[in-house]
């Protein structure tokens, strides 16, 4: 809870999802449990990764006084929390809807597995991407009932983002992450980061949009949503990959872009 971007991050794409599926403000008994579900899944996803990457993080200057690599939780008991929080969050969604809850159910091993990309390939965004659209199709399944057309292409827009704000993210621990033997687009891209990320979030522009269109959002959408499109191309514009705090700085920053996105799709549907 002390640093809650991955939860903002899990969360606003959900919403989109929410919102783009209504037919005016998104009700309250949709977003309550799925902001509630958000923290759960996230920090579900914490767990399994601090129990993955335990003792890579105890190498790791940012990462070793994680509760696991310090001694302060135990294996079996972050064992038992991971277990608790994945179920909770699955109570706590079945609210709003049985059919999105057993969505997110079906994204756990996707969880499970993502601390072990990094292991495996060049690409671990692109899993984290995966992951993270599961709760704009949840969100939109909440509402709408059955997976539809603007529902994929947000996904896919989604999708995009999180490769483009998580490869900046990863260029903070790019050190480390040689030394310990770990792979990161971070690493992949090095010095060409920044029109990589740029074709990201051009992609994830395109896609928002496009879900726009196709759900046949008020103009009011397109207009509200430029304000979006200038944080993004400010992230790749001023960002330093050489400066992990600025890279902490662009990546948080990605909270305000999902609130702009989230507020254009909500005009798109009142108007």
């Amino acid at each position: 809870m002390h640093a809650p971007i991955g939860s903002w991050l899990y969360l606003l794409p959900g919403l989109w999802g929410i919102a783009l599926a209504s037919s005016g403000p998104p009700d309250w008994r949709h977003v309550l449990p799925f902001a509630v579900g958000a923290v759960l899944v996230r920090g579900f996803g914490c767990t399994v990764n601090d129990l993955a990457d335990r003792e890579v993080d105890a190498r790791v200057a940012r990462t070793v006084a994680r509760p696991i690599p310090a001694g302060t939780v135990t294996v079996a008991g972050a064992l038992v929390f991971a277990v608790v929080q994945a179920v909770a969050a699955l109570l706590v969604l079945a609210v709003a809807s049985v059919p999105a809850a057993v969505l997110v159910a079906a994204s756990y091993p996707l969880v499970v597995a993502y601390p072990f990309m990094k292991r495996i390939t060049y690409w671990p965004q692109a899993w984290l991407g995966m992951v993270f659209g599961c709760y704009i199709l949840a969100g939109w399944l909440a509402v709408a009932g059955r997976i539809e057309t603007p529902a994929l292409l947000l996904y896919v827009a989604g999708f995009f983002w999180t490769l483009g704000y998580d490869t900046i993210y990863a260029h903070q621990d790019k050190a480390d992450d040689v030394q310990v033997g770990v792979k990161s687009l971070a690493l992949r891209l090095g010095g060409a980061t920044r029109p990589w990320v740029a074709g990201f979030y051009g992609a994830t522009v395109v896609g928002i949009v496009a879900a726009g269109a196709v759900a046949g959002l008020h103009w009011t959408f397109y207009a509200l949503f430029l304000p979006g499109v200038a944080q993004l191309f400010w992230q790749v514009a001023a960002v330093d990959i050489d400066d992990p705090a600025d890279c902490r700085e662009k990546f948080v920053s990605n909270r305000f872009f999902g609130w702009l996105a989230l507020v254009a799709i909500v005009a798109g549907r009142v108007f």
